[in-house]
């Protein structure tokens, strides 16, 4: 009889060939949810700056202008698209829905992020840091998935995250990020 405490999957000789067994316990599961509220509500509130101008932010307009002189083509639209991504990106991620995919579109925003911001120190005031740490933030839950208090865990593709997933999910961030990075100016 298994503990209800830890929920373990096949034991490794009986695993499909390439795949490791997984350990799961309310304190990973924990630890995850944690990391992906702080990160998501933090990109989600980040985005509605851009969107809606909360927080202190831009809003579309204001944001636009700011993507217009960083060199990209139709500042309002890129606007748009930016803070879209973020704020769903971290909505998603908060709740734990297509975490490979919501974490994929924060690493994307954050690598534009990181690119335009440059690259000249690695401490704030003028420095990535920030931008770095919520990158990495974002790829790990992309790799590690949700853990059990999510979304995700309804979903039947996404109950057992795999790795290929949060992998192939990181390569369409990657690539979309310097795709948009190609069209800056």
């Amino acid at each position: 009889m298994t503990s209800p405490s830890v929920t373990a999957t096949k034991p490794a000789a009986a695993a499909p060939a390439g795949a490791a067994p997984a350990l799961s316990t309310p304190a990973h599961d924990t630890g995850l949810l944690l990391l992906r509220i702080v990160l998501g509500l933090t990109m989600a509130a980040h985005g509605s700056q851009k969107l809606f101008g909360w927080f202190g932010g831009g809003g579309i307009s204001g944001t636009g202008k700011f993507f217009t002189a960083s060199g990209y083509p139709a500042g309002e639209a890129m606007a748009v698209v930016a803070g879209l991504t973020e704020t769903l990106g971290g909505l998603g991620l908060v709740v734990g829905l297509l975490t490979p995919l919501a974490g994929a579109a924060v690493v994307g925003t954050m690598i534009n992020a990181i690119a335009v911001h440059g690259t000249g120190s690695f401490f704030a005031p003028k420095g990535i840091e920030y931008e770095l740490l919520l990158t990495v933030g974002a790829a790990a839950l992309t790799l590690t998935g949700p853990g059990r208090y999510a979304a995700d865990r309804m979903l039947p593709v996404l109950r057992g995250h795999r790795l290929a997933h949060g992998a192939l999910a990181l390569v369409l961030g990657v690539v979309l990020a310097v795709v948009t990075l190609l069209i800056r100016t």
